[in-house]
């Protein structure tokens, strides 16, 4: 930014001098309206096509510029000017008429000085970043205008919204940040772990274990391609013992060609489930000794996809956003709805406390029992009923023996194995027992 000349030194030019001018024409607050000319040409004259000669090219000064100050420019072009000079918008020309009259004309250096400094609050800086949700409400008016032909089931919308946005991310990384490193956190027996990974293998670990639902749904299982068809885990096996297996089976560490594989097969698990309009929902997906309905698998693996996703974001340094509200609060309801299960694993596993001495034994199966109200804060969240003494027991509102406040990101982090169950921030009330069950059941949910 130019700084503004001060007005009081040298002399003041006709127009600027107390009386001259125009003393009471009003300011015209930068405005620019149509002008003469203000040193613009407008256009070739006859003597200005090249190889022309006469007394107009002629009688130039040697040297002289075409965009050079025009000497005969008034103070009523030059204060029309302020306003564009301010926003740099001007000709060389025009800045330069501009700035030398500046010095001598306290009104218009005052004028202007006013402008530059208004010329900030037009415009706040943006973040050059897409919206992460640009996606989402593109498609969604896209949709409202022309239903699709082939529409997306609802339960399979969270997977396709999250491998998207993970994409988008991979395409922004270059070859080298392929390899950068990423701290894969979970929690096993109460004990936190790590694996020290890569950005590449970690895609590997989400193509192995989307291979489950692929394999459910008729597609090919990429652990086949990766062992050349000779795999025990084919189609078969945990999350975890199919990650170690294909991570085993690869012949160098795995690098950015892993993303067109794992992409291709993605885009296949929406488009069958797509292609089926939705009726395949209920459809049972293998996860090791448990089978889970197919809309949970896809629910599942778009949390997964989340959770690695901002692994990746944070090795090499790249803003993540949370999915979209709806999005979130599906995952979280598929967490509160497992929670039982897991607090029964835990009891068998004698990690998990005894109903307390008011309480002859557990409650039996479709018999209200202690529960639990959990309470998730945020656009993601909700209220959710845990029943504590078996998954088949009824949550109950006149059962209620504790109540647990988190927020739907802080949540999610517990789930996904990224915050111990003891530094979880959580507003706590009622039996510390049910309260830490239902916490270390939600970390014990993580996995590889």
């Amino acid at each position: 930014m130019n700084r503004l000349p001060d007005p009081s030194s040298g002399d003041l030019p006709e127009e600027a001098r107390p009386g001259g001018g125009d003393p009471g024409r009003r300011p015209a607050g930068g405005t620019r309206p149509n002008r003469p000319h203000a040193g613009r040409r407008s256009g070739p004259g006859p003597d200005d096509r090249p190889g022309a000669t006469g007394p107009a090219r002629d009688a130039r000064t040697p040297g002289a510029r075409d965009d050079a100050p025009p000497a005969s420019a008034t103070h009523r072009e030059l204060k029309s000017l302020l306003g564009a000079w301010a926003l740099a918008a001007c000709t060389p020309a025009e800045a330069a008429a501009v700035e030398a009259h500046l010095p001598g004309c306290r009104r218009c250096a005052d004028e202007a000085r006013s402008l530059r400094e208004a010329v900030p609050l037009l415009q706040r800086p943006e973040s050059l970043d897409l919206d992460p949700t640009l996606r989402t409400r593109v498609l969604d008016g896209c949709l409202d205008r022309r239903p699709p032909r082939i529409p997306v089931p609802e339960w399979a919308m969270p997977y396709d919204a999250e491998t998207a946005r993970l994409d988008a991310l991979l395409q922004d990384i270059d070859e080298a940040e392929w390899h950068a490193p990423v701290r894969l956190r979970w929690i096993e027996d109460d004990e936190e772990r790590q694996h020290r990974a890569t950005v590449a293998k970690v895609l590997a670990h989400l193509l192995a274990v989307d291979g489950l639902v692929a394999v459910a749904l008729g597609l090919p299982d990429p652990l086949s391609a990766c062992a050349g068809g000779s795999s025990p885990l084919r189609g078969h096996g945990t999350p975890t013992s199919r990650t170690r297996a294909y991570w085993a089976a690869l012949h160098r560490p795995p690098t950015r060609e892993v993303r067109d594989p794992w992409r291709e097969q993605s885009h296949g698990l929406v488009r069958t489930a797509s292609f089926t309009g939705g009726t395949t929902g209920g459809l049972p997906v293998a996860y090791g000794p448990c089978e889970i309905p197919l809309r949970d698998a896809l629910l599942e693996r778009a949390f997964a996809c989340w959770v690695h996703g901002g692994d990746i974001a944070d090795a090499v340094n790249y803003p993540y956003r949370p999915p979209a509200p709806r999005h979130l609060h599906a995952m979280i309801d598929l967490a509160a709805r497992r929670m039982p299960e897991a607090i029964a694993a835990r009891r068998r596993a004698g990690l998990a406390s005894r109903p307390g001495p008011g309480t002859r034994h557990l409650v039996p199966a479709g018999r209200p029992g202690r529960s639990l109200l959990l309470e998730i804060e945020g656009r993601g969240g909700g209220e959710w009923l845990i029943p504590l003494d078996s998954p088949a027991a009824l949550p109950s509102e006149h059962h209620v023996v504790a109540h647990v406040v988190l927020d739907d990101e802080e949540f999610a982090q517990l789930v996904a194995g990224h915050v111990r169950p003891r530094d979880a921030a959580a507003g706590q009330s009622g039996d510390r027992s049910a309260v830490a069950d239902v916490l270390f059941a939600a970390a014990s949910l993580s996995r590889l």
